[in-house]
């Protein structure tokens, strides 16, 4: 025992001076991680984002990838736009046809008020006393029924309408001509009064069809402008925030938005904004 003893004791200081030192050092570490905590884990943290990212090669390829799909996106979007553009003019044109129509539609409206207040004015006058015979009176449905096939062949009054004329549903043939046909421009004019309201709502319907037209026209040639520059390829999704660290956040200017070039356009009919051709 005693040579056992011999042996050993020498060698104790040496082992407590190492296990001082290791101490020591230990203690050392851990009150820098206390004191300065953000060097040591910027450090870690820097280590773990390198071994993280992705290498050179990698990163081409990603770049190659992205790059190929935004080009696909940007020739599909082109193609979008371009059939946009293709039916906001088709719309634009027959909104300009709808404006004709009524336009001729209000001209013939005006025209056939005019032929009401002339033959009202002669109505008003004591019409020729004329001799009531069944002669006069078959020469007065003659008129009434010629002036009602060449009204229905005008378009101006309908196949109904005729029926019930040549039906004397309504009218009576014995009336004076006169009356017969200021009667009969009233029915026409109600015709195209009502002929001149629908053309209206077509217009109304067809503008906002080609208002609608052109906004995802112009929304989608914008998105393949958008389309055709450069984009930045996304980086690695490994999120290092519990590493790193919360950081201080910062207000970010607002991006620029792209400017659309105003055009002088002719105004539409009844002060409404006109539809931009493509």
């Amino acid at each position: 025992m005693q040579t056992v003893f011999s042996t050993v004791l020498p060698d104790v200081p040496r082992a407590a001076v190492i296990w001082l030192a290791l101490l020591a050092v230990a203690a050392t570490v851990v009150a820098a991680l206390i004191v300065r905590p953000d060097r040591f884990r910027s450090v870690f943290g820097d280590r773990i984002s390198e071994a993280a990212r992705p290498s050179s090669i990698e990163l081409a390829e990603q770049a190659r990838e992205h790059a190929r799909e935004q080009s696909r996106y940007a020739q599909e979007v082109a193609v979008a736009a371009s059939r946009a553009a293709a039916t906001a003019e088709r719309r634009r044109a027959e909104w300009l046809a709808a404006q004709e129509e009524v336009e001729e539609a209000w001209r013939a409206y005006e025209a056939a008020e005019e032929d009401v207040r002339r033959l009202a004015a002669a109505a008003s006058l004591p019409l020729p006393r004329t001799v009531r015979t069944p002669a006069e009176y078959a020469d007065r449905e003659r008129w009434l029924h010629r002036a009602a096939l060449n009204a229905q062949w005008r378009k101006e009054i309908t196949v109904q309408q005729l029926s019930d004329i040549l039906g004397h549903r309504g009218w009576d043939p014995r009336r004076h001509p006169v009356e017969q046909e200021l009667l009969l421009r009233r029915l026409v004019l109600d015709n195209l009064r009502a002929r001149q309201q629908a053309a209206v709502e077509r217009e109304q319907a067809a503008w906002r069809a080609a208002e609608l037209a052109a906004a995802a026209a112009g929304s989608l040639r914008d998105e393949a402008y958008a389309a055709t520059r450069p984009a930045a390829v996304p980086g690695s999704s490994l999120s290092l925030v519990d590493l790193t660290g919360p950081e201080a956040t910062r207000e970010l200017p607002p991006s620029a938005r792209a400017v659309e070039t105003t055009r002088e356009l002719t105004p539409a009919a009844r002060g409404r904004a006109a539809v931009p051709a493509y």
